[in-house]
């Protein structure tokens, strides 16, 4: 009996994916809740379990092919080994080949030249009934396409008129040396979301500097005792989340949303933290981050950090957020100028710490500086406000003491 593989609910608004990757060929068996396909939306990856046990006997969709909820991937049939392969569905038969004429001008309908020679024939207007193949059976390839460019046009026979225009003297086609692929799901919504951002937001940016070095030294010393009672190492993350939450709650219109003609002030604070995924960058949400300990952010980042890797962050871990950290000092980043994730109003951009000449008390000393970057929406938050709430977070990594003490 044939049970179908169908595309299952992929999440609130989310109709439509991408297959990555089928896990198993036609043919081969399978058991049942088996990770039988992985397909890709705008947010996450899902891994669609074999819903029998059985052998894969039909494929409807290819990898890269969207799909949509609802739609039947392919199906098993139960209880059959692996090599009972299903038969392949019958195929419409062939048509005859048709009788040998000329060849038409035309690249696209002519089967004798290969995929690249079509696109150098075709963005030429080359005709390519003048093209001798040299591949196999005659087939007309990229060499014999670029050497027709490069021959001389026959003299003509009419009467002589005015000289032809030149040939352009741009760089030849480059198409062999290319590649083509097609936007992922989520790289797609990324694009859309950054132009989102930047289209429908008046987007500032401001900066500061930090010196980090109370906070290693607190790190140096505590950090073996930290990493023994909790299970995890005490990271910087944990102090910025801190950080900017004692910033947000003196200025809370950076924790804020604008809606419409309205201001939606937020009394909690679900801070974003951005992690590298296999796919690229996401967002998963600290929820109640005021809540936590250090100790329960840092495992919380770690976690996120982990299943992003491994495509196994939820649809749940990535929605909402009231305020976005960016650490891009992870990287080798000095400084950059982040852009919101929409429809916060505000993100900020932590990067690499370098020693650095600095003035203190008269004298010139080193010290590990890191530049802080605050992007905000500069329809809701003015200058002033976008400047002190960086230096809060600054006084709060300066001072750690106040910071853990909540003072």
């Amino acid at each position: 009996m044939a049970v179908e593989l169908k595309v299952p609910p992929l999440g609130e608004s989310i109709t439509e994916a991408v297959v990555g990757k089928w896990n198993k060929k036609k043919g081969e068996s399978v058991s049942v809740d088996e990770p039988l396909v992985v397909l890709e939306t705008d947010k996450v990856t899902i891994d669609v379990p074999a819903p029998a046990a059985g052998a894969i006997a039909t494929i409807a969709f290819k990898e890269g092919d969207k799909v949509r909820v609802g739609d039947v991937l392919g199906t098993i049939e139960a209880g059959s080994g692996a090599s009972a392969s299903a038969p392949a569905p019958q195929q419409a038969a062939a048509p005859a080949p048709a009788p040998a004429a000329a060849p038409a001008p035309s690249a696209t309908a002519d089967t004798r030249i290969t995929p690249t020679a079509r696109k150098i024939v075709e963005e030429n207007n080359l005709d390519v009934s003048q093209l001798k193949g040299t591949g196999a059976g005659g087939r007309i390839t990229k060499e014999d396409a670029l050497g027709q460019l490069s021959r001389p046009a026959p003299e003509a026979t009419a009467p002589a008129r005015a000289p032809a225009p030149a040939a352009p003297s741009g760089p030849r086609p480059r198409a062999d040396r290319e590649e083509r692929v097609k936007m992922t799901p989520l790289r797609r919504r990324v694009a859309e979301r950054l132009l989102q951002a930047q289209s429908n937001a008046a987007i500032l940016t401001t900066f500061n500097e930090v010196d980090m070095g109370e906070v290693m030294d607190l790190r140096k010393q505590y950090n073996e005792k930290f990493q023994a009672k909790h299970g995890v190492k005490l990271g910087f993350m944990s102090f910025f989340v801190r950080a900017a939450i004692e910033a947000l709650k003196t200025f809370p219109q950076v924790n804020a949303e604008i809606e419409g003609e309205d201001v939606v002030f937020k009394r909690y604070y679900d801070i974003g933290v951005a992690v590298s995924g296999s796919r690229g960058l996401v967002v998963p949400v600290l929820r109640d981050a005021d809540t936590l300990s250090l100790a329960d952010m840092e495992k919380k980042i770690g976690d996120f950090g982990v299943r992003a890797k491994n495509d196994k962050l939820t649809l749940n871990d990535l929605q909402g957020g009231t305020f976005t950290i960016s650490n891009g000092g992870t990287f080798g980043s000095m400084l950059s100028t982040p852009i919101l994730n929409p429809p916060q109003t505000g993100i900020l951009g932590m990067h690499n710490i370098v020693e650095r000449p600095v003035a203190r008390n008269g004298q010139v000393v080193i010290r590990p500086i890191m530049y802080l970057a605050l992007s905000y929406d500069h329809r809701l938050i003015d200058g002033r406000e976008a400047v002190q709430f960086l230096v809060r977070i600054k006084d709060c990594i300066e001072d750690p003491t106040r910071l853990l003490l909540e003072i």
